[in-house]
């Protein structure tokens, strides 16, 4: 009885300092965006101060692993997004296993990716981009954010499961990706939804399909993608991790708070204006999760033969 007594008493006294939660992106991007968020509920929900620390760098992993080797107490967290998933086949050596080295505590949000194309193509839908690219082989360019971002491997399973080639053009981030899409250097980008809304809208760019299974509230007039290519599903996600071996109460404290967060009304609407959903799940659904995410784009990378610089 005593160890469960004590480990009832730690769950009861946490957090009694403040919590650091590493995020692998610069200020100011969506998934920093999101994790203030979150912070500032837990700081609000459990009386504690939860403090974003961005560690950006090889494409997130030293963000992980600074995770990876702090001690699993509960009071260095990750903010897990897609990247880590891509990540584990796309780095040929890692100094951590992020399925095994990570324990999930908690899963935020997922959100579509938007097929955009360059309006001077003839291509109106999906299926009329296939036609056109089958017509003119090694014609299309397709602009990404980066080697192994969420863009790049989404396009290059669109690429796998259509049988279409398209030369990628890997850019450093996600502007110049767009700025050279609406120039024409480039013929197709799969963008993240706050990036490229304003350009659809204002009709310099037009917008495909989008990555998920069902429409975006964001775009409703834009079908997803599994309505032209069956199988199709391509989502950005963010969630919380920690080191492995943290206390299963303090994760259940957590993920109790964040699911809490996730069905706050003003909550739910700014994943929403970010152009997500919410996606509240339990540790063990959200580890079995992110399994499932890092064997489905291991296939993506394996065949699109993408490795990291």
């Amino acid at each position: 009885m005593l160890p469960a007594a004590l480990r009832l008493a730690s769950a009861q006294s946490y957090p009694a300092r403040p919590v650091r939660l590493i995020v692998g992106f610069s200020p100011g991007g969506a998934a920093d965006i999101v994790a203030r968020l979150m912070t500032q509920w837990l700081r609000e929900g459990l009386g504690q101060q939860f403090v974003v620390e961005n560690k950006p760098g090889a494409g997130t992993n030293i963000a992980t692993e600074n995770v990876v080797h702090a001690r699993p107490d509960g009071y260095t967290l990750l903010y897990c997004t897609s990247s880590n998933a891509i990540n584990a086949t796309l780095y040929e050596k890692l100094n951590f296993n992020f399925t095994s080295d990570v324990a999930p505590v908690a899963s935020i949000m997922r959100a579509p990716l938007v097929m955009v194309i360059n309006p001077s193509l003839p291509a109106r839908t999906v299926s009329e981009f296939i036609a056109y690219a089958k017509s003119k082989p090694d014609s299309i360019s397709m602009a990404s954010a980066g080697n192994g971002t969420p863009g790049h491997v989404a396009g290059e399973m669109f690429k796998m499961l259509t049988g279409i080639n398209m030369v990628h053009v890997p850019y450093r981030g996600g502007a110049p990706a767009l700025t050279d899409l609406l120039g024409g250097q480039v013929q197709v980008y799969f963008s993240v939804l706050p990036d490229s809304m304003e350009h659809i809208r204002a009709g310099q760019l037009r917008a495909l399909a989008v990555t998920s299974e069902t429409r975006s509230k964001a775009l409703p007039d834009v079908p997803p993608m599994r309505d032209f290519v069956p199988g199709y599903e391509a989502d950005a996600w963010g969630g919380i991790g920690a080191p492995r071996g943290t206390p299963a109460d303090i994760v259940e404290r957590l993920n109790g708070a964040i699911n809490a967060a996730l069905a706050d009304p003003m909550v739910q609407t700014r994943i929403e204006e970010l152009g997500g959903v919410p996606m509240p799940m339990t540790p063990a659904e959200f580890g079995r999760f992110i399994v499932a995410q890092t064997e489905k784009w291991a296939k993506v990378v394996n065949f699109s033969g993408a490795k990291a610089r």
